[in-house]
C-alpha cells in the first residue's frame, strides 16, 4: 500500500518562537522521527514551510505555499504559532513579498486556512491570542479561530494552547490524526484535546495534599500549596503534572514556582497579577 503523504505548513505569527523551540525538543518520538518517518504506518508528514528552519527563502518558498494551497487543496495540515495581527490590514504580520507586496499572516492564515484539512493553533497566542493580544493589543492581535469564524472559514480548528505547549501534545495529537481521522479527536469546549487537557492541575498536584490541610506556603521557597501566591491551578486543565516537561525532569510547580494558567484563554490579562492570589470569581469577572 502507498505510504499517505500529508504536506504541512507552518506558520508563524506574533509570537516568540517558544513554541517552535518546545516541540522541537520532543523526546520519544524525536521530531525527526515525526517528520521522517511513517509514525503511523502508511501515513506520513512532509513539512513543507517552517520560516524559522527551512533553509530555502525569498519567493521560491512562498511559491511553495501557492502551490501547496491550490494542488493539494484539502490535504495538507496547517499549523499556526503565534497570534494573527489584523489592525490596518493585518500590517504588523509580513511573512514576505509576493508580487512586489507584503504576504501578510493574516492573509496566509486565511487563505491557506481555507483549504486545509484541519487547522492547528499551536500555543496560547494562536488558540487565544496570548500575550500578543493583551491589552492595549495595538495591533489587534486576534486567535486563529477568531480570525476564521469573522471570515466564515470551516475548516475545523484544534487548540493546542500553553505558553508554550508540551511537545507531546502537539505530537499525540498529529498521531491521533493519522491513526483514527480527525473525527476521532475528543475536545473539550475550547477544541483542546481532552487527551491532555481533560483533568485540572489541581487533582494532579503534588501539593493537593497540602492545600486540603490548609498549608499555604508564604513566600515563594516555602513549602505548602501555592495557592496564596497566585497558583492558578485550580481553574487550570492541563497534564502537566503528570507528564511533566523535559523528558520528564520537573514542571512548574515542582521548580517552585505557582502555576500561571498559561493554557487557559484568559491568560495572560486575567491571571494577572501572576504572582498573587486571585479566586474563580475574580477572574469570571475580569472577563466581563
Amino acid at each position: 500500500m502507498a505510504t499517505k503523504i500529508y504536506p504541512v505548513i507552518w506558520l508563524q505569527g506574533a509570537g516568540c518562537t517558544g513554541c517552535s523551540v518546545s516541540v522541537l525538543n520532543a523526546v520519544s518520538p524525536k521530531i525527526q522521527n515525526l517528520l521522517l518517518d511513517e509514525l503511523v504506518p502508511g501515513h506520513q508528514l512532509n513539512l513543507m514551510f517552517h520560516a524559522t528552519i527551512m533553509a530555502g527563502q525569498g519567493e521560491p518558498v512562498i511559491e511553495v505555499l501557492k502551490d501547496t494551497e491550490k494542488n493539494r487543496k484539502g490535504g495538507y495540515i496547517l499549523i499556526v504559532e503565534g497570534a494573527i495581527p489584523t489592525a490596518e490590514g493585518g500590517a504588523y504580520g509580513s511573512i514576505g513579498e509576493k508580487a512586489g507586496k507584503h504576504l501578510t499572516v493574516q492573509q496566509s492564515v486565511e487563505e491557506l486556512g481555507r483549504n486545509a484539512l484541519l487547522t492547528v493553533a499551536l500555543g496560547t497566542c494562536a488558540a487565544f491570542g496570548g500575550i500578543p493580544a493583551a491589552k492595549p493589543n495595538p495591533t489587534g492581535c486576534q486567535s486563529v479561530k477568531a480570525v476564521f469564524d469573522k471570515k466564515q472559514i470551516q475548516t475545523p480548528v484544534v487548540n493546542i494552547s500553553g505558553c508554550p505547549p508540551h511537545p507531546d501534545w502537539l505530537v499525540g495529537t498529529i498521531s491521533v490524526i493519522l491513526f483514527s481521522g480527525a473525527g476521532a479527536l475528543d475536545l473539550d469546549e475550547l477544541a483542546r484535546p481532552k487527551l491532555f487537557y481533560g483533568q485540572l492541575i489541581h487533582e494532579n498536584c503534588p501539593r493537593r495534599a497540602d492545600f486540603d490541610k490548609g498549608k499555604f506556603a508564604e513566600k515563594l521557597g516555602d513549602p505548602g500549596c501555592l495557592y496564596q501566591l497566585g497558583c492558578k491551578g485550580h481553574y487550570t486543565n492541563a497534564d502537566c503534572p503528570l507528564r511533566q516537561w523535559n523528558n520528564g525532569v520537573s514542571w512548574c510547580v515542582k521548580a517552585g514556582s505557582p502555576c500561571l494558567g498559561c493554557v487557559e484563554p484568559e491568560f495572560p490579562d486575567g491571571t494577572s497579577p501572576m504572582y498573587e492570589k486571585i479566586t474563580f470569581e475574580e477572574l469570571t469577572w475580569s472577563q466581563k
